[in-house]
């Protein structure tokens, strides 16, 4: 059987930067307060040109010079998020078209925080099985837009951004080893955009009720995250036959500082054993564990041979880890130029457009005569 490897990372943050400071200026809190109870300093905020869609394709592009892969090589693509670009079509669709992925299938996973890791758990079983060969992996987030910035209770946690694992198949031991999944819809409460699929279809009445942002019963989250986070890292580490004391970092999605400190405790760890980066970007949901893991590798606190441990959780409510062994970029004969590629892939993507309005012109010509 075929390991899975991850063999690429990369990440996309928005330039644009919302302080505590400035967030006290739109609602009653200040520095402290968020500090102390959330751990976070700063977030950033997606502007009117961006997206799930060119923050998790730029995130992509990265992953796979990282990689040293061709976009055109990939055989899936899978997107994580809780905020996707539309309900249809995939936001993987979209960032299968910007990047040239001429080959991959794509589609979305929504599983809420914990959905990067069943993300990459898919991507790991499609490799195992045979499937695929090589799978692109994307967490990508543009959550501001879905934040009531009246609400100070919300409003100062979340953020935007992308990360991107490439994970490839290769004989060799290593890579994703183990993952556990969970999920119980009785809390499916707890947090929540009520409004915008089948049962609330948009009205005036919704909007005006706010049930298009994000709803949170932050003391009913915050009592569910620190009972599963331990749990779901033992689980994973029993199914991969490691013991704690294994580990060499715990990467756990970034919500709040006071939740991985539990986890910490729960585990009998250390907080230096943990990789937390939630001060700089809040939480960015899927996008939170592959940005820590990118900025983890970057500096310094993952080497090849690791064993780290990857664990989150969110609406749903859902649950998950997954155990890795660090391996790094696989070897390869030659340098990619993805800056041409991309090139191609733009150029590929507008013919297409074209070829459609001459199609329908065509069809519409010819289907009247």
């Amino acid at each position: 059987m075929p390991y899975a490897h991850i063999t690429g990372w990369g990440m996309a943050v928005p330039e644009t930067v919302r302080t505590n400071d400035d967030l006290s200026k739109m609602v009653d809190t200040n520095d402290e307060w968020i500090r102390s109870r959330t751990g976070i300093a700063e977030r950033r905020i997606a502007n009117d040109e961006e997206s799930s869609a060119s923050l998790g394709a730029d995130a992509a592009l990265r992953a796979l010079e990282v990689a040293n892969l061709r976009a055109a090589d990939l055989d899936l693509i899978i997107v994580a998020s809780s905020s996707p670009e539309h309900i249809f079509p995939a936001t993987a669709s979209l960032v299968q078209d910007r990047i040239g992925a001429i080959n991959a299938g794509a589609f979305d996973i929504s599983a809420a925080c914990t959905g990067f890791i069943f993300a990459v758990n898919m991507a790991a079983q499609s490799i195992r099985s045979g499937a695929s060969k090589n799978v692109l992996v994307v967490g990508a987030e543009t959550l501001s837009r879905f934040v009531d910035w009246t609400d100070r209770n919300t409003c100062i946690l979340f953020g935007d951004g992308a990360g991107a694992f490439v994970l490839q198949e290769n004989e060799e031991p290593g890579g994703v080893l183990a993952e556990v999944m969970h999920s119980d819809g009785s809390g499916g409460d707890l947090l929540s955009i009520p409004a915008g699929g089948s049962k609330l279809p948009t009205t005036e009445a919704t909007i005006q009720a706010g049930q298009h942002l994000i709803q949170m019963d932050g003391k009913g989250v915050f009592r569910f995250a620190t009972r599963v986070m331990a749990r779901a890292t033992k689980e994973a580490l029993e199914k991969a036959d490691l013991e704690i004391e294994d580990l060499d970092l715990v990467i756990p999605h970034q919500a709040n500082t006071r939740i991985i400190e539990a986890a910490a405790r729960g585990l009998k760890l250390p907080m230096d054993k943990f990789m937390v980066n939630l001060d700089k970007y809040g939480n960015t949901s899927t996008a939170s564990i592959p940005i820590a893991t990118v900025e983890a590798f970057e500096s310094g606190r993952i080497t090849p041979g690791d064993k780290i441990v990857m664990v989150g959780f969110g609406g749903g409510l859902t649950w998950g880890a997954l155990v890795a062994e660090w391996t790094g970029p696989l070897p390869t004969e030659r340098k990619v130029r993805h800056g041409w590629l991309l090139f191609l892939a733009r150029i590929r993507s507008v013919l297409l457009r074209v070829l459609r309005i001459v199609e329908g012109m065509l069809w519409g010509r010819y289907g009247r005569s």
